[in-house]
């Protein structure tokens, strides 16, 4: 899934305005009074939220603050943390004896992000915004993408945004001299990204600047004269305030803020590196696991796996891995000839899923997927293809953006399996279907941050392409579990640089010697992970903690396991923690147990 500005938002702790002020109100409590309060506290957080976090609102379908941009001030950070302590204090207040299960799980749901917000504000993630892959200078360059222009208003709210990115790129820069200060600072090699990405978007001209996007169509209801003026308008805007503001921000980072950077790229040269490790382990994985287990993990998935690749290439007649894995590297016909090659395949493999999800789910999303170019200023730092979430109210679609940078470097045998995992029945499905759902507060549907099931579950999506018969060609099938074992790499080599003290170079040769994926794609991976520590943990922690869920239902519930039921349950209520998962779906097959045994009852008994 793309790192989206509202995601970064979330991820950074970093969005605020005014502190909605504590007022104390007398308590009930009765049971429907205690209720009451719940359900008062739940729409008032989710109102803060979306007004402290406009582009979240515009994001999940929600127009009224589409002409504003967060809040970076260190007044701001100060009151949100003020805030979220004063709302954890009225959540903990409310005594949930004897509520529905549902309203317990809100509870409970609510109480542990805000706590864990605490926990994770000692880590002053706000000092570190600029990375090379979910900085917040590219999460404002994909602005016009993620914003809706259906009239002229849609176009004056843009406008108005645009006049504020001068603003918020001002208060991270100040945020990034404080982490000069505090130590807080990625390794310089990555920084020096971070400005060469700004400086590309400073200088596009006004026919390539994202900025501008807007203007290459627009919609039936705008008349030509108002085309015109809004075309002034924006290029003005853009020329004169946006790209001036992108290249104050390019040179600070190159002249003041990069030659700065750490030398070292694990997460452990940060001061308290260890417990920041430790702790982004426990958020991204929602498990107790430790660095150590998991690289341990880690090295005995990647065995098991190589043993089933290593099936295949004998059957395609090599001895061993490593040269069937070079052969894939050096072979041009398994690379891509050109974007569009990329951008046709995807389409087809969304297509022929989209006619095989009846077999596999009860509930189908209503929104749709389209399939869609990645922007140019980021490509060259983006995996092969990402998902962009559509919004709430089906509006705007959901998308698959692929990566057409630099296509003849790019294999094809691993397109197949990323394209289940970012579209359907991965992420496109997910994200949809908890959107559409009802009865569950907002905060549940449009949570963007418990990646360990979004991304357990894409993850888990691309096996479901080979339960409904497709990876027909054996390099499709190899791809699939080049997809299998680059997870499992991702265990070892990111505990590996965070924890192990690795070296960047050592992260890539155990992808070289493991893998068979090609050189943009690695380098890509390994400064993904020294930039995002512990992420890439949460896929293969997910899509384990899933396939050991169905595997107990399949054996408990025998001949009456039915996958659609069971793919629907676990989708319908929205994302989850892995532990609470666990939990619901132990309730689920206890109750299909109970369901069986009562109507087997009822034929016994005609």
């Amino acid at each position: 899934m793309r790192t989206s500005l509202a995601l970064l938002l979330v991820n950074f702790s970093f969005a605020v305005t005014l502190l909605v002020p504590f007022v104390a109100r007398a308590a009930d409590s009765t049971l429907e009074g205690r209720r009451a309060e719940l359900n008062r506290l739940l729409a008032e957080e989710w109102e803060y939220t979306l007004r402290t976090q406009p582009e979240l609102a515009t994001q999940v379908g929600d127009d009224r603050y589409n002409d504003r941009l967060s809040d970076f001030s260190d007044k701001a950070i100060g009151d949100d943390l003020e805030h979220t302590r004063q709302a954890l204090a009225r959540f903990e207040a409310i005594d949930v004896t004897g509520f529905p299960e549902q309203e317990r799980l809100n509870h409970a749901l609510m109480v542990r992000s805000l706590r864990e917000g605490l926990e994770g504000a000692q880590f002053k993630d706000w000092e570190i915004p600029a990375t090379q892959f979910g900085g917040i200078h590219l999460g404002y360059a994909s602005l016009a993408f993620d914003s809706p222009f259906r009239n002229k208003k849609d176009y004056a709210d843009y406008v108005s945004r645009l006049h504020q990115i001068s603003r918020v790129l001002d208060q991270a820069m100040g945020h990034m001299r404080d982490g000069v200060r505090d130590h807080l600072i990625p390794p310089t090699y990555l920084l020096e990204k971070v400005s060469s990405q700004a400086q590309g978007i400073a200088d596009d001209s006004l026919d390539k600047s994202p900025f501008t996007e807007p203007l290459r169509k627009f919609p039936d209801s705008i008349s030509e004269p108002e085309r015109q003026q809004l075309r002034a308008e924006i290029e003005a805007v853009v020329k004169n305030e946006v790209a001036p503001a992108y290249a104050k921000f390019a040179k600070f980072v190159r002249e003041d803020y990069a030659p700065h950077g750490r030398l070292d790229p694990g997460v452990w040269a940060l001061p308290d590196g260890e417990a920041r490790y430790r702790f982004a382990i426990r958020h991204q994985t929602t498990t107790d696991f430790t660095a150590d287990q998991i690289h341990e993990l880690g090295v005995k998935s990647v065995a098991e796996i190589e043993t089933q690749m290593l099936s295949i290439a004998k059957a395609q007649g090599f001895r061993n891995l490593k040269s069937f894995n070079e052969h894939i590297r050096q072979d041009p016909k398994l690379h891509a000839q050109s974007g569009q090659q990329l951008f046709d395949l995807y389409t087809r493999y969304r297509d022929q899923m989209y006619g095989k999800l009846p077999e596999l789910f009860g509930r189908l999303p209503k929104n749709k997927l389209d399939v869609v170019p990645m922007e140019s200023f980021r490509s060259a730092s983006a995996p092969p293809a990402d998902y962009s979430i559509g919004a709430g109210d089906g509006s705007r679609p959901g998308r698959i953006n692929v990566n057409e940078y630099a296509p003849e470097k790019r294999l094809l045998l691993n397109l197949e399996a990323i394209a289940y995992h970012e579209g359907v029945p991965g992420h496109h499905l997910q994200f949809s279907i908890a959107q559409e759902l009802t009865g569950l507060p907002p905060f549940r549907k449009f949570n963007l941050d418990l990646n360990a099931y979004t991304e357990g579950w894409a993850f888990y999506s691309e096996r479901l392409g080979k339960e409904v018969g497709f990876y027909q060609d054996p390099y499709s099938e190899y791809g699939r579990l080049q997809n299998e074992i680059w997870r499992a790499v991702r265990w070892v080599v990111d505990t590996g640089v965070h924890s192990q003290h690795w070296t960047r170079q050592q992260m890539v040769d155990y992808f070289h010697e493991h893998t068979a994926m090609d050189e943009e794609n690695i380098d890509t991976e390994v400064d993904r992970y020294i930039a995002w520590p512990a992420q890439a943990l949460s896929y293969k922690m997910g899509q384990m903690k899933i396939l050991e869920l169905r595997a107990r239902a399949q054996k408990q519930l025998g001949p009456k396991f039915d996958i659609r039921a069971f793919h629907d349950a676990v989708l319908d209520q929205g994302p989850l923690p892995l532990d609470v998962l666990e939990t619901k779906i132990n309730a689920w097959i206890g109750t299909q147990k109970a369901d069986t045994a009562g109507r087997d009852a009822q034929r016994s008994t005609n």
